[in-house]
């Protein structure tokens, strides 16, 4: 054992405070009065009451600035909220400006669709009408005057007028072509 691990050790002791001397920081000196010993206790709480203030004081503040910047944020989001209403409704008014032009467009082409069906049935008659003509001023101007040639309209089972259509007979003529083109093809190749 050392002499620095004994416990029972006098040759070396540690200094005493002197009179009028604190020996530790907030402790009262060595032959102080008791009034001195209730004035230092005195100070010491109130310094602590003050720290104690001081720290609730911050906590104040600091609950203050917690709660504006919770104000700040719904404020934000509120906003965003307004913002996203305002262009759902923009977008609502949208939708029904091309609804509406939709729907008029729609019934601009019932109209149109109408009208055509109108003078198709119109044309049909007066085809109709001019063969029967035909027929009757035919009679009269011989066998071969009363029969005029059919047209494509008119065959049976068909559609009238669908012949008669211009792209009709385009596409006819093209498929026509086609097929005769590979007809030729194969024969060559």
């Amino acid at each position: 054992m050392s002499a620095d691990e004994d416990p029972q050790r006098t040759q070396e002791m540690d200094p005493v405070s002197e009179a009028g001397e604190p020996a530790e920081k907030g402790e009262v000196a060595a032959g102080a009065t008791a009034d001195e010993a209730t004035a230092a206790a005195d100070a010491r709480e109130a310094a602590a009451q003050a720290d104690r203030t001081q720290a609730e004081a911050r906590q104040a503040e600091l609950r203050a600035e917690l709660a504006e910047t919770d104000a700040r944020r719904t404020e934000e989001q509120v906003a965003e909220a307004h913002e996203a209403v305002e262009e759902a409704q923009e977008k609502e008014e949208k939708l029904s400006r091309r609804e509406r032009k939709e729907r008029e467009a729609a019934e601009r082409a019932e109209v149109e669709a109408q009208r055509a069906r109108e003078q198709a049935e119109e044309a049909a008659r007066a085809r109709t009408e001019a063969h029967r003509a035909g027929t009757v001023a035919g009679s009269t101007a011989g066998p071969a005057a009363s029969r005029p040639t059919a047209t494509p309209s008119e065959t049976p089972g068909a559609e009238p007028g669908l012949a008669d259509r211009p792209e009709v007979l385009l596409g006819g003529a093209f498929v026509g072509t086609f097929l005769f083109a590979r007809i030729l093809k194969r024969l060559f190749d």
